[in-house]
């Protein structure tokens, strides 16, 4: 992926420290990708929405914390300029002016999301996160969440290169542009009407929705500024399919049962990053309305 010549977002809080409330001293520990998979199957078996427990809903509490306001400050530390943190500049800069574009066409204004980078465990809006939530957005406080480590559990999946990883950070500013465009809201809000299998499908359609969003911000950027090489598309189609419900319930070692899905299979999933690739067009997007 061609990323060392695109615009660095200065919209980056770096809460990296060594020590404190989200620091790798701060007394948290990194649970990684199987601790994400467990709070998942937890839920499977409570019966809740695993997107709940993992703070993904707007003003939901994760799992593990569940803090107020009141909460420990986050220590935060000086900005870093390690390469990965310039990638992820480098990135949410072409998240911001593929999005910044598409939404000056449609008459609207994009507002700009910021990306948390910390160790280990931080506070939001939505609750208390860990590195066992994964890479989140909080609606609450449009901020996307990210412990650098995530990208060494999709690299342990097979998940990797440069643009695997671009397509996790694409697919979170994926949910920005729904929460901008009122989709969050009104889906949080049927969520409350309807059984918790309806819930779930609402879910998936959500984060599918949000891979086709990562499709069209790829397509864009390459136009802009020729951003794909070699092997890129197969590295971002082949972290989404590591990804998938399917795979997830398979690794537990329990039987695939779509009413419990809330990403969506791996097929799905990465069959709606390939259908915002191939059109750039926000309209083929809509998951709600397709089988």
């Amino acid at each position: 992926m061609r990323w060392r010549s695109s615009r660095q977002s200065s919209n980056i809080e770096d809460r990296r420290s060594s020590g404190g409330f989200g620091g790798s001293g701060g007394g948290g520990m990194k649970i990684g990708f199987l601790g994400t998979a467990a709070i998942v199957i937890v839920g499977w078996f409570l019966g809740i929405n695993p997107l709940q427990m993992l703070g993904l809903i707007g003003g939901a509490n994760t799992i593990l914390g569940g803090l107020e306001s009141n909460s420990p400050q986050t220590q935060v530390a000086p900005p870093r300029n390690d390469e990965t943190t310039q990638f992820v500049r480098s990135i949410l800069g072409e998240t911001e002016d593929v999005w910044g574009s598409v939404f000056q066409q449609m008459g609207r204004r994009y507002r700009d999301p910021t990306v948390v980078l910390f160790n280990n465990e931080t506070d939001s809006v939505c609750g208390y996160s860990s590195a066992a939530t994964g890479p989140f957005y909080c609606p609450g406080d449009q901020k996307v969440y990210i412990d650098l480590g995530f990208f060494n559990e999709l690299n342990s999946l097979g998940a990797s290169g440069d643009f695997a990883q671009a397509y996790v950070i694409a697919h979170e500013i994926g949910h920005h542009v729904q929460n901008q465009l009122g989709i969050t809201d009104k889906v949080s809000a049927m969520q409350e009407r309807v059984s918790q299998t309806e819930a779930n499908a609402l879910s998936v359609a959500v984060e599918l929705q949000a891979d086709c969003y990562a499709g069209i911000w790829a397509n864009k950027a390459q136009q802009h500024n020729n951003i794909l090489e070699s092997g890129d598309i197969e590295e971002a189609i082949n972290a989404a399919a590591s990804i998938g419900d399917d795979r997830l319930q398979r690794m537990s070692g329990r039987h695939v049962n779509p009413d419990n899905f809330t990403h969506g299979s791996s097929r799905q999933r990465a069959e709606w990053f390939q259908r915002g690739l191939q059109s750039g067009d926000l309209r083929k997007c809509d998951t709600f309305n397709s089988p």
